[in-house]
């Protein structure tokens, strides 16, 4: 593997002036990160890596950097695919403008710039439902789970519907990410090379010694009184986060020296959804990995796999025969210092010309119902649909 002082790179961030809204002259090629009032876009490529070689590429790169915010500097971006032993690659790319919460403005440039695409592109005005998981598909997997789970082979299982969905004018990212981050408050808006979404689960943020992680797992239908209190008072929502926070602790822990703080189950309310959300934070070890490294040890969390994990893959292998890319995976950036934040790629969908492949997944465990969890899934696909236009 090349490295990056013997491609001569340096990382140069400097802070500008800039106006207008970042992700206008977002190109479908671009990797978008955006969360809490900050956005960054990532454009080009200065190099495309391995994820296991990412840490040791961005160590020899030069940095320069005036600002100091996160996402400044030597970084690399991307989404992993959802099954960890497929390939993974990340992408140290050639510029990044980036807007903090507070307004400040950058730059970074790595490598030459590749020309944006700018100037408006046709809107869909109409999209319609063309494929995707049928009921019967679905019927049969939830009861295969079921036996599963009844016979002991896994107590937890995450099933993924896939939708897709035709529109009359090619979609256009732009245009979806804008209604992404107006619709989706909170969450973790982000794209990358076609994969758009706005994911409300983090699954690690690393900033020095202090690595958090937000598991989610439980969701009800609304954001009432009511369905808040059928979440909080569900045996089975609440047996299925804790399964995934106990994975969490175990992977987090085992990079400390004391005890994770954990603080939840507490309730997350999204515009059409509930969920019970628990925050993990550890004190990380002077020798603990990146953000990256971390990332890839804690995927797939039971909260996108199940539990135990292995049994958990190799159903989820038989029962969703077209793959889930890299819906479910983790997607985010990390930068040389080993900082860097991860989301799980939720909430989102591929995008291809006037072709858009939606997922949505729902946690199969002990008295889970084929119904019920279709329909969580159809609410689930609420916000990318109504993103793309077919809401």
């Amino acid at each position: 593997m090349s490295t990056a002082s013997e491609l001569g790179l340096v990382a140069r961030t400097r802070a500008v002036e800039l106006t207008g809204d970042l992700l206008d002259a977002v190109g479908p090629e671009d990797f978008v990160w955006c969360h809490d009032g900050a956005t960054f876009v990532a454009r080009g490529a200065a190099a495309v890596l391995r994820a296991e070689d990412v840490e040791a590429f961005l160590a020899t790169v030069a940095v320069d950097d005036e600002v100091g915010e996160p996402g400044t500097g030597a970084i690399a971006v991307g989404a992993l695919p959802f099954d960890p032993t497929e390939p993974a690659t990340l992408v140290v790319p050639a510029r990044v403008t980036g807007r903090t919460a507070a307004g400040r403005t950058w730059i970074t440039e790595i490598a030459p710039v590749r020309p944006g695409r700018v100037g408006p592109a046709p809107v869909p005005v109409r999209v319609e439902r063309v494929g995707g998981t049928t009921r019967d598909e679905w019927d049969a997997a939830v009861g295969t789970a079921l036996v599963a789970i009844d016979r002991g082979v896994v107590g937890k299982v995450v099933l993924a519907r896939d939708l897709v969905v035709r529109a009359d004018a090619p979609f256009d990212p732009r245009t979806v990410l804008t209604r992404l981050r107006e619709q989706q408050p909170g969450c973790f808006v982000y794209a990358h090379r076609g994969l758009v979404g706005a994911s409300p689960e983090l699954l690690v943020r690393r900033r020095g010694p202090v690595a958090t992680s937000t598991p989610m797992a439980g969701t009800a239908r609304g954001t009432d009184a009511a369905a808040i209190r059928a979440l909080t008072d569900s045996t089975k929502d609440a047996h299925e986060h804790a399964l995934v926070v106990e994975a969490v602790v175990d992977a987090l822990g085992a990079h400390a020296d004391t005890d994770p703080t954990v603080r939840g189950p507490l309730v997350v309310e999204l515009p059409n959804l509930v969920h019970l959300a628990t925050t993990i934070e550890v004190a990380l070890r002077d020798d603990a990995p990146s953000a990256l490294t971390l990332a890839r040890g804690l995927h797939p969390t039971p909260a996108v796999g199940g539990a135990p994990t292995a049994a958990a893959l190799d159903l989820i292998a038989t029962l969703e025969p077209r793959g889930r890319d890299r819906y479910a995976g983790p997607v985010g950036w990390v930068d040389a210092r080993g900082d860097g934040e991860f989301a799980i790629a939720l909430r989102g969908a591929v995008l291809e010309g006037t072709e858009a492949r939606c997922f949505a997944g729902c946690g199969i465990v002990a008295g889970s119902d084929s119904e019920a969890e279709w329909a969580e899934a159809e609410r689930k696909f609420g916000p990318i649909l109504t993103a793309l236009g077919g809401g």
